[in-house]
């Protein structure tokens, strides 16, 4: 498998004349769009009284205090909580979703809306918020597209208040960050087994077994359908109630069975439980007291119905949620006795069935996953369960005689079940068909931008290459590359770059230092290098891969001309833009002459080129080249092609550095639809398209569409990318700057503070977007006028650039202008003009006369001689700097009109990162 990322580098600056914060801190790239008409619909529909999902309400004695606690916490303001959100945590059986279902059903009236989200996923999450749109605008919902229906729910969501939103059995707390993070005008509860990973400032509750009355009534209400019997009955419930350790899950198991089984009284099913059959059990006290519950159940059930128990042992290896009844119906089976089968584990409270599907408790699959120690039959009836869902999969992915090939959508729903197969798979356990599978599940994944969720797949097909061919054999390799590059994709770079490391020293071993699938190891590894911030290691890197790809392949070689191509971009992200555009040119033109003017690659070096122009503040250069680039992709490749997309989305951001909005919005919007269209709503380049059009708006001072397309994008990314992959912290920081932009000071500061750990957590204390973004959130706190915290936060941030990045470095300038502009603020002047003139001096050098970051040190130097009252130094300054604003950037530019904050943006998309 190969990858062919587009990089985008990114920085803030605060200039100016009252130093306020810049904006993004990456760019974006294409997928799908939302009609014009829904964008502005969702502030306009309401909820009609009591809308809600709700399932019917369960059983809940007991649990009062809960309750009470429950509610405690969500109507309770929290010191830095950005909005009311609680999380009930505790063991797998122990009653969270059913404390949640009672608390929502009490509350019905408290909120205008309340939506239960199946949380166990981030796609599941989506499937919820599509069905919450198609509740509130059913027409318009029927003809959109999954992307376009979470992100009205997300704008929904947004503008309105009192509601609730009920996360049940979340299995990463990561997940609900786009939800939490981004959405403040209601209710978010969550139910969840995990105990850590959770905010800082997050609330939980952890639940606890019953109390042992309330455990002996909600037993007896099981079975007897009442909770007042005579005095034996009692005695016996309590008693069996206490065996059963309390534990919601096993007081519900245990009235199920004795609920089918009148003729068995609750002392002898408690003998039951002491027999030989309990003591095989293994693991955590709920899982032993469960297991104990499942082997009476189950030797009932095998006797009963022995289909009903395969069908349960099959069903404990797929996903969760939303198992087809087709799935599990084998060739030669009736489906009836399939559907009579889920019935019978239904009734027994094994799995919940719609009908058509089922779903079985996560702790029911644990436990059914882990051998037993009992005679040979149930042994091994956990391999057989595990060999009855492989071959269920399977079967649904082999074509019969004369029969067409599984259908993309086929794949697509069988792609959860085959994930959670790789992710559960034993030890030495292999499958040659099963391997296959996973690859093409894993290259889909990839084709469809989501190659982060193939981590698992490709994981597997590892495991398998390394015991079925060796761990040096080309395949294994192979199959290790890619492992790495999925860390890669996924944002985890602690990962990604032992792996990469340990892929080089291998085929440098096995095939040579030169070879070609060498070369691009040694490739793959420096781009990692330059992702994780490491310049210093990436470039060496590059560099040597350069001179032995010239040595072994020969100067115009393509794979030479990439590498060419790849150093150029680590010198231009290491602000080195005058050997980064020189080595651009020279590949443009050995590309041309080579490969022709029209080959992608002669068109990506070109697409590179201009970004890199871009980066100098070479605007007329730069457009006139994405035009002319732009122009020839789509002759050659077609108006939709990915890369045609790659160039139509560059030149939208050049129109919109260049101030050009009325260009760069429709070309913006245009892109945004065809991407959504040709690439689908979630992937990475629709995602970043998004966050181009949300910050070009914002640019033109449209907060009302920037902001929810901002939330949009940013929940899409956690889901499509994880939490803390770059791209999802880039949004997160783009919409902290909205809300900054908005004067919404107490959304944004904790929002850069959240964002500025995590990209401490992710990338190390001092990458690039470390730096920006600490940058940011000491801009967001000079804007709320505390300099105590903004001049130490500038100063760190400054020391480390000088540091990190070099004393001329463009985010080293930005980073010392800003500073200079908080000593101004704080009357500081005798520190901040010094400094300001330093600065000014140094982007004249390093970008030029007129770049627009030359222009805003210009313009806040200008600033500060006015506030130490030298108006002669002050006029010229000002009067020069607008000439020059008016000349380089046009009449109307944002930074050309005085009313305007002064700011400059740094983005761009390479359009080339080739990965073996």
């Amino acid at each position: 498998m190969s990858t062919n990322d587009d990089l985008s580098r990114l920085w803030i600056e605060a200039g100016g004349q009252r130093s306020i914060a810049a904006a993004q801190i990456a760019n974006a790239y294409t997928g799908d769009v939302l009609p014009s008409e829904a964008l502005h619909t969702p502030m306009k529909v309401t909820a009609a009284p009591g809308t809600s999902n709700l399932p019917p309400a369960a059983l809940c004695l007991g649990r009062e205090a809960e309750l009470i606690e429950v509610r405690r916490i969500l109507t309770s303001r929290h010191e830095g909580a950005i909005t009311q959100s609680g999380t009930v945590h505790g063991l797998g059986g122990i009653g969270k979703s059913t404390l949640a279902l009672h608390y929502a059903h009490r509350h019905r009236g408290d909120y205008a809306l309340i939506w239960w989200i199946n949380a166990a996923s981030p796609d599941e999450i989506e499937t919820s918020l599509t069905s919450l749109t198609q509740t509130l605008v059913p027409g318009w919902a029927t003809t959109a597209e999954r992307g376009a229906l979470v992100a009205w729910a997300m704008q929904w969501l947004a503008w309105h208040p009192d509601w609730l939103l009920v996360f049940d059995n979340v299995e990463n707390p990561d997940d609900l960050t786009p939800y939490t993070g981004a959405l403040h005008q209601g209710h978010h509860l969550a139910t969840s087994r995990r105990t850590t990973g959770w905010p800082d400032s997050a609330s939980t509750l952890t639940l606890g077994n019953l109390e042992p009355d309330d455990a002996t009534a909600l037993l007896c209400r099981l079975v007897f359908k009442e909770t007042s019997l005579a005095p034996r009955a009692q005695a016996e419930a309590r008693v069996l109630a206490a065996e059963l350790g309390y534990f919601p899950l096993a007081i519900k198991q245990a009235g199920a069975y004795l609920a089918q089984n009148r003729g068995i009284s609750l002392d002898a099913y408690r003998r039951r439980l002491e027999t030989k059959l309990a003591k095989s059990a293994h693991g955590t006290d709920s899982e032993r007291t469960i297991a104990r519950i499942w082997n009476v159940t189950l030797h009932a059930l095998e006797r009963i119905d022995p289909l009903a128990v395969e069908v349960l042992h099959t069903a404990a290896w797929l996903a969760p949620d939303d198992i087809p009844h087709s799935l599990l119906t084998a060739l030669g089976t009736d489906p009836d006795d399939i559907a009579e089968a889920v019935g019978t584990l239904a009734a027994y409270s094994m799995v919940t069935d719609t009908g058509t599907t089922l779903s079985v408790h996560r702790l029911v699959q644990t436990v059914l996953r882990t051998p037993r120690n009992t005679d040979d039959t149930q042994s091994t009836r956990h391999l057989r369960g595990r060999d009855g869902a492989e071959r269920a999969v399977l079967r649904r992915l082999t074509p019969l005689p004369g029969r067409d090939a599984p259908a993309e959508d086929q794949w697509d729903a069988l792609t959860p079940h085959l994930v959670t197969l790789a992710a559960t798979r034993p030890s030495e356990h292999h499958n040659t068909p099963l391997a296959n599978a996973y690859e093409t599940a894993a290259q889909r994944l990839h084709q469809q931008g989501h190659t982060a969720r193939a981590v698992p797949l490709l994981e597997a097909v590892l495991a398998y290459c390394e015991q079925a061919l060796g761990d040096t054999h080309l395949g294994t390799l192979n199959s290790r590359n890619n492992v790495a590059s999925a860390y890669q994709a996924a944002g985890d770079l602690r990962r990604a770059v032992p792996l990469l490391e340990a892929a080089l020293a291998q085929r440098e071993q096995v095939l040579g230092d030169t070879h070609p699938d060498t070369l691009n190891s040694r490739n793959n590894l420096a781009t990692a290098y330059q992702d994780a911030g490491d310049l210093d290691r990436a470039i060496p890197l590059l560099e040597a891969a350069l001179a032995q790809c010239e040595q072994a392949l020969g100067d115009t070689h393509p794979s030479t001309l990439v590498s060419r191509s790849n150093l150029a971009s680590a010198y231009q992200a290491a602000g080195d833009l005058d050997r980064a555009i020189l080595l651009l040119e020279v590949t443009l033109a050995q590309r041309e002459q080579v490969l022709g003017d029209t080959h992608p690659d002669t068109l990506n070096s070109r697409n590179n080129l201009a970004t890199a122009y871009q980066d100098a503040g070479d605007l007329d250069r730069a457009i006139l080249l994405l035009e002319v680039t732009l122009a020839q992709r789509e002759q050659a490749l077609g108006d939709t092609h990915p890369d045609t997309l790659v160039s139509r989305n560059n030149l939208a951001n050049a129109y919109q550095a260049a101030g050009d909005l009325d260009r760069a919005i429709p070309l913006h919007v245009a892109t945004l639809a065809q991407r959504e269209q040709a690439l689908g709503d979630a992937h990475p380049d629709t995602l970043n398209s998004r966050n181009n059009l949300a910050t070009a708006y914002q640019d033109a001072g449209d907060l009302d569409r920037a902001i929810p397309l901002h939330v949009a994008t940013l929940a899409q990314r956690e889901q499509a990318l994880g939490d803390t992959h770059p791209d999802t912290l880039a949004s997160r920081n783009n919409l902290a700057s909205a809300y900054q932009t908005a004067g919404d000071l107490d959304r944004a500061i904790p929002l850069q503070e959240v964002t500025l750990a995590q990209f401490q957590q992710a990338l190390g204390d001092t990458h690039p977007n470390t730096l920006a973004s600490r940058n940011n959130l000491a801009s967001a706190y000079q804007a709320a006028g505390d300099l105590d915290r903004a001049i130490p936060l500038l100063e760190v941030t400054l020391a480390q650039c000088e540091q990190v990045l070099g004393d001329t470095h463009p985010h080293t300038l930005i980073s010392r202008n800003n500073l200079a502009n908080a000593y101004k603020a704080a009357g500081d002047l005798d520190r901040a003009i010094p400094l300001l003139e330093v600065t000014l001096a140094q982007f004249q050098q390093v970008l030029g006369d007129t770049h627009p970051h030359t222009l805003i040190s210009r313009s806040s130097l200008a600033g500060a001689y006015k506030a130490a009252g030298d108006l002669d130094r002050a006029i010229p300054l000002h009067v020069a700097t607008l000439a020059q604003r008016e000349q380089a950037l046009g009449d109307t530019h944002p930074d050309t009109l005085p009313t305007r904050h002064e700011r400059a943006h740094l983005r761009g998309e390479a359009g080339e990162t080739p990965r073996a």
